[in-house]
Order: C-alpha cells, then sequence, then structure tokens
C-alpha cells in the first residue's frame, strides 16, 4: 500500500534542505509575501522564521515525499484516503473516549472502590504517557499507517477480553490491569501518526485537521454519554464490543489506503539515535518548544486543575446534571470552532490561535463570580470555539511545517509534552484548594490562561509564523 523512502546514509550528515534558497524571516519580508511552498512531507522547511531551520536529514527527491499526498484531480479534503482515514479516526476516537467512562462506571456499580477505578486510570494513562515518544520512532522506522494498524488489533484484541471479562466478572483485578496497559501502549503507537498521516491524505490539511477536529468533539460527547448509559443498564461489557467493533473498523480503513511513497529516517540509524535526532528536531524550531514550554505552565497551572474544582464548585451548587450541560456546552462549541477552521484560514494562524485562546479564561471567572447555569454554558460554548480554532491552527502549523521523515517523532515530543502536564495539575487541584481556596485556585486558572496568549502573542518566533499554502 506505500512504498518507503529512505535518505541515503551520508545524508544524516548533510546541511538541512531549504527547498532552494533561503528565507528571509518574517518580520523581513515584505508583509504580502508568503512563505514558500512546499508539500508538508518533505524534507524543506517553509516557514519564513530561522529558527524553524532544523538538522533534519530530509529528502529531497522529487518522486518522494509529494507523490505520497492526494492527486490535484482528487477533492482538497475529501479525497479517497481522507474519508477512509475520518472513518478510521472517528471510530478510534469513540472507542478511546468511551473506554474511561465505561471502566469507571463498571467498576463502581460492580462493588469496587474509588481506588480501583483510580488505579485503572493510572494503568490507562502511564503507558501513553511514558511511551508515546518510542511511538514516534517505530512511525518513522516502520511507517505510520502499519504502526497505527497494529495499534488498532492490540486495541481490538485487549477490547475483546475486556468485553469477556466484565460480561463475565472480573476474578483478578491484575488482568484489567494488564489489559488496560496494552489499550495505553496501543494508543501510544498509535498517536504519533495520527498527525503526520493528515498531509498525506489532504491537499487542504487545515481544513482536513477542522473536520478531524469537529469529529472528536462529537465522539467526545457522544462516547461517555454512550457508555454511561450503557453501563447504566448493566451492559459494560456490550460497551467493550462496540470499541472492538470500532477498532477493526479503523484497522481495515487503515489497512486499504493508498498513500504511495512516504519519507523514511537515513538507513541505519539505531533507535536511539532516532530518538535523539527528533529531539535535535523539535528544539531547533523556537516556534515549536515555545509553544510547549507556554503550555506546560498552562496545563499545570490552569488547565490541569478545571475540572475537579469546578466540579467541586458547580455539582454542590446546581446539581450533576448542570455539570453535564456545562461541559456538553464546551463540546459545542469545540464542533463550531472546528467548523470555524476549516474555511478560516489566516497568514499567521498561530498568532490567531492564540487570540482565539483568549476565551478560555471567562468560564472560570464566571465560576468565581457566581454566573448562573446558563451563562456558564455560554462562556463554555465560547471557550470551546477558541479551544478548537487553536487547536486546528496548531495541528496544521505542526504537520506542514517539519518534515514528514521526522513528523512522527516530533509530534510524539509535542504530545509528551503538552498532555503529560495535564495529570500534575489535576493531582495538585484538591491540595491546592485546601492550602489557598477554591475560588484563589480559579483566579490563578484565570490569570495564568490569559498570560498563556499573551505570552504566544508575544513570542515573535509563535506570532511571526506564516501559513504554508494548500497544495494545488
Amino acid at each position: 500500500m506505500e512504498e518507503r523512502l529512505a535518505d541515503p546514509p551520508a545524508a544524516a550528515t548533510s546541511p538541512p534542505a531549504r527547498g532552494g534558497q533561503d528565507a528571509a524571516p518574517p518580520s523581513e519580508a515584505p508583509p504580502s509575501e508568503a512563505p514558500p511552498s512546499r508539500a508538508p512531507s518533505s524534507g524543506a522547511t517553509s516557514s519564513g522564521d530561522p529558527s524553524s531551520e532544523g538538522p533534519s536529514s530530509g529528502v529531497t527527491s522529487s518522486e518522494g515525499p509529494s507523490s505520497g499526498g492526494p492527486s490535484s484531480d482528487e477533492p482538497a479534503i475529501w479525497s479517497r484516503n481522507f474519508r477512509f482515514y475520518f472513518v478510521a479516526r472517528s471510530a478510534g476516537l469513540l472507542s478511546w473516549a468511551m473506554l474511561p467512562v465505561a471502566v469507571s462506571a463498571g467498576l463502581l456499580s460492580g462493588g469496587y472502590g474509588l481506588d480501583t477505578a483510580g488505579y485503572s486510570m493510572a494503568f490507562l494513562v502511564a503507558p501513553f504517557a511514558g511511551l508515546v515518544l518510542f511511538g514516534g520512532v517505530l512511525a518513522d522506522r516502520f511507517t505510520a499507517r502499519r504502526m497505527m494498524i497494529v495499534a488498532d488489533l492490540a486495541n481490538l484484541t485487549a477490547h475483546v477480553l475486556l468485553a469477556l471479562l466484565f460480561i463475565h466478572g472480573i476474578d483478578h483485578l491484575w488482568q484489567l490491569y494488564a489489559l488496560l496497559v496494552v489499550a495505553g501502549t496501543a494508543n501510544a503507537l498509535f498517536q504519533p501518526g495520527a498527525s503526520s498521516t493528515v498531509p498525506l491524505v489532504s491537499r487542504d490539511v487545515q481544513g482536513a485537521n477542522g473536520v478531524l477536529r469537529t469529529s472528536e468533539a462529537i465522539t467526545g460527547l457522544g462516547g461517555p454519554a454512550l457508555a454511561g448509559a450503557m453501563v447504566g443498564f448493566g451492559s459494560t461489557g456490550w460497551v467493550m464490543v462496540i470499541s472492538a467493533v470500532c477498532y477493526g473498523t479503523s484497522a481495515i480503513c487503515l489497512f486499504v489506503l493508498r498513500l504511495g511513497v512516504v519519507p523514511a529516517p537515513p538507513a541505519g540509524q539505531s533507535l536511539w539515535r532516532n530518538l535523539v535526532v527528533g529531539w535535535q528536531e523539535f528544539r531547533s524550531r523556537s516556534w515549536l518548544w515555545g509553544v510547549i514550554l507556554i503550555w506546560m505552565f498552562y496545563a499545570v497551572l490552569s488547565w490541569g486543575p478545571q475540572l475537579s474544582v469546578a466540579a467541586g464548585v458547580i455539582v454542590p451548587e446546581h446539581g450533576a446534571s448542570a455539570f453535564g450541560l456545562i461541559n456538553a456546552a464546551l463540546g459545542a462549541g469545540t464542533v463550531a470552532g472546528g467548523l470555524l477552521a476549516i474555511r478560516y484560514k489566516p497568514q499567521r494562524p498561530l498568532a490567531a490561535g492564540a487570540v482565539a485562546m483568549m476565551a478560555y479564561p471567562v468560564y472560570p471567572l464566571g465560576i468565581v463570580l457566581g454566573w448562573p447555569v446558563w451563562l456558564l454554558a455560554a462562556a463554555q460554548v465560547l471557550v470551546g470555539i477558541g479551544i478548537g480554532v487553536w487547536g486546528v491552527m496548531w495541528a496544521t502549523s505542526v504537520q506542514t511545517q517539519v518534515p514528514g521523515e521526522v513528523l512522527n517523532r516530533v509530534h510524539a515530543y509535542e504530545v509528551a509534552g503538552s498532555v503529560g502536564m495535564y495529570p500534575i495539575g489535576s493531582a495538585l487541584a484538591g491540595p491546592a484548594v485546601d492550602a489557598f481556596g477554591t475560588d484563589e485556585v480559579l483566579v490563578v486558572g484565570v490569570v495564568v490562561g490569559f498570560l498563556t496568549s499573551a505570552a504566544l502573542l508575544a513570542a515573535r518566533p509563535i506570532r511571526t509564523l506564516r501559513r504554508v499554502p494548500d497544495r494545488a
């Protein structure tokens, strides 16, 4: 289904591919000047920011990366490959959204305690956080598509066994924990390729990301609701059956993709060398590591603590149904943001995304001010729009600015740095509330949320990064 286009070993020591003459920094170019266009998976970097030039051993053959993308005769977004990829990704997202709710609610309804449910989530999340970097290396070495199919088949097997476990009863908790480790590991193998595949299946990368972000928001809303309803009827095992079918569907859709030639790292490099090269590529782009550094503070001080702290205020005062409605409003806003980002294509995407993220502090501020439920829900719609727009702008920037032969590894570092800090912020929420008070923690979240957007806009490499034009 796809060929590997590997660099010759000598390319590892060659200078970065520039795709023609060197580009001037955005601030030195005329305002109307766009960065040079290139296929998202090529070895040349297209940002005007010098920091976007990395030590990539990029593929420079004219028949290489660009031939892995969709034909110009196909629709810009809904190409044959993208349709299959959309089904695969949506099925996987639905399964992943159902799993934590099904496991936690199934255990609690089966008489197990909160500690067991907490341990289960730790066994699910820890392998993902710890192994996603290696997932990026393996995806670059063996192709993202193959690793995603392997991950789907592993998840299918794990969910079939989880179904049997919940249907017939859990005799030993280690069996549950072991299967959750398999599921978490499979998702660590899948995630890096999920990002790098988008430029290979759609000419309009930002539009495709907008569609996928919308699907993610919808499955994020529907998955937990479906899982909760089925567990309420005593059908935890059947939730796992549905998930297994979804992963099987995803594997089949990925198998029939026709990606042509895809870039590969130089032959003969060890796994550890591939990991080091990925780190060099990551840190050579100041706009990339700058965003992740800012996001780490945001995750610990604002994003991480917010869910549990907000629940501690809203549920006792307005009830669990009101809290569910408010979070559903967030999902609805994210859908709207994803749809908006399909059409809205600013020349400086990260700057536009940072402006959109200024909506984030509105919700925690509303909780502090004691807003009614309907106004908090409206605030969450606004927050969701901002998150949806930022998410699409960020994903598109990474996918189109980073060479294809290192994209999986760079994306893995990005995920590890940004998402990896969220559990720390969540864990610190309770002690912080006990030490400083609920309103104080929420106010810190408001301030940090605003400073996050301000920092993104203040950092010149982030603010001035230009959009790569769509492929014709």
